[in-house]
């Protein structure tokens, strides 16, 4: 099913405005402690071994790829047009965005200790 570029929009506005809460949410929880102590090796493990600040990290990579990818993918459309073109721009987006969430949900899963490696 092909979707609509008014509703790949309505998509990109939507993560948009969903990574800024999230993001946000993460940044409130960074700073209810000193920076330094955030960022000790301790500390960030403990992190990804709470699954709902897990789960709002994978949120953020999620809604940020999305975005990220769709925009990359707008950018190249406007530069140059033709059928091919956007063929192939459509399936390096979609590919690069899922090598990007695949990826990071890995990291996020090792570094919880559930497995992979």
């Amino acid at each position: 099913m092909m979707l609509r570029e008014s509703q790949i929009m309505k998509v990109h506005y939507v993560t948009a405005i969903a990574a800024l809460f999230v993001v946000s949410v993460h940044i409130i929880m960074r700073v209810i402690m000193p920076f330094t102590m955030s960022l000790t090796y301790g500390n960030v493990v403990a992190n990804y071994h709470n699954i709902p600040y897990a789960i709002l990290l994978e949120l953020i990579l999620v809604l940020i790829a999305i975005h990220g990818f769709n925009g990359l993918r707008i950018i190249l459309l406007e530069y140059r047009q033709g059928k091919t073109w956007d063929g192939i721009v459509n399936i390096f987006s979609i590919i690069a965005m899922m090598a990007v969430i695949t990826y990071g949900t890995r990291t996020i899963i090792v570094a919880n200790g559930l497995g992979f490696g």
